[in-house]
């Protein structure tokens, strides 16, 4: 059937004439597959790490069936669904966390490659684990995103990788021979005395950044016994909080995959899961208005590989929302980013509450 790769969108995330929903490197691995996908039987062809849909709904548009999908962050899987109704493609795939059913006897498998290493290692382990033992990978990128380091990454788990031609500037590894396949596993570290917890990919991995650290050192007790950790990346915050007010029951959410896994972890192993819920939503949508008096945040400034003050904003208002009146919203933000004229218009009177050379922490009153 005919499928369209300029119809993708990338709703509900940031849209903009610098935010393409696709590129040459997902074109470049479907040509790349091409031969091996048409000898492959309904179910047999996985797609890890699509952007908006590219991959799966190409394939799906040349006649494959019973597709897996993996897309770490919520709003990738949202944007597949609904760029799948409007190409009339919807019920081809399914979308599956990363874990053993996903690669189960897969024969294609089709990876956009992950920028970070340890991402690429447990992604390429899951797949030598549980995928057919002739199953080939074909796992693609821009060529500036790219690294020789990532051949050795899929070499730990397959016999033999080559390397296409460039084209666009983007490139394909191709793997085939899957062995010592192993199930992604968290690294831990003991940090500030707190345990955290990490998967391949997650934010700062098992290390607290700084500018949380900053965060932490400034944050009060929340009232009303309930707080919110928004944007919760490994669930540092979180577990902190629960940590040190034992009667504190925390809400930490974040739309990446990894993230809601490492933060489940980190709680986890600090004792505190039965005081810390963790959910994978987009912002807070699944929060009521005016729910809530407590919220932390350190808000990212990266979509995939690149970089946009557009995301902060979003969840200021968002925080606005379930904020009660009279509610604190606790942000960090790196100083030369003057966050603080949006947050007095889209949340209340903000004071700054520390500064040092590098971030600030302020405090927002919901108006």
């Amino acid at each position: 059937m005919d499928f369209s790769f300029d119809a993708l969108r990338r709703r509900p995330d940031l849209e903009g004439p610098d935010l393409p929903a696709t590129d040459a490197a997902d074109r470049l691995i479907l040509d790349e597959s091409a031969a091996a996908r048409a000898d492959v039987a309904a179910g047999g062809l996985v797609v890890i790490g699509d952007g908006y849909g590219a991959l799966t709904l190409g394939s799906s548009a040349a006649g494959a069936t019973g597709i897996r999908v993996h897309q770490d962050p919520l709003t990738g899987e949202q944007a597949l669904a609904a760029n799948a109704e409007e190409a009339g493609l919807q019920g081809t795939f399914t979308s599956l966390p990363l874990e053993g059913p996903l690669a189960g006897d897969a024969r294609v498998v089709l990876v956009r490659l992950p920028r970070s290493l340890d991402a690429l290692r447990d992604i390429a382990g899951l797949i030598a684990a549980h995928a057919a033992p002739d199953v080939v990978v074909f796992a693609g990128g821009r060529i500036k995103h790219m690294t020789p380091a990532m051949n050795d990454v899929l070499r730990e788990f397959f016999g033999r990788v080559d390397v296409t031609h460039a084209r666009q500037k983007s490139r394909v590894l191709v793997a085939r021979g899957p062995h010592d396949g192993r199930d992604p596993s968290p690294t831990r570290m003991v940090q500030d005395g707190l345990v955290v917890c990490a998967y391949g990919g997650a934010f700062a991995g098992a290390s607290v950044d700084i500018g949380t650290r900053f965060l932490l050192a400034h944050l009060p007790e929340p009232r009303d016994g309930e707080a919110i950790d928004l944007a919760c990346g490994t669930g540092v915050v979180a577990a902190a909080l629960a940590t040190r007010h034992p009667s504190l029951r925390v809400y930490a959410c974040d739309q990446s995959a990894v993230a809601v896994a490492s933060a489940r972890a980190t709680a986890a192993a600090n004792g505190v899961s039965d005081r810390v819920e963790v959910v994978r939503d987009d912002m807070l949508r699944s929060r009521a208005d005016a729910s809530s008096s407590f919220i932390a945040l350190n808000p990212p400034f990266h979509v995939g590989a690149a970089v946009t003050e557009a995301i902060a904003p979003r969840m200021f208002a968002e925080a606005a929302r379930v904020l009660r009146p009279g509610g604190e919203l606790w942000t960090v933000w790196n100083s030369s980013l003057g966050y603080r004229p949006a947050l007095e218009r889209l949340v209340g009177s903000t004071r700054q509450v520390a500064r040092n050379a590098k971030f600030t922490v302020t405090v927002s009153t919901r108006r």
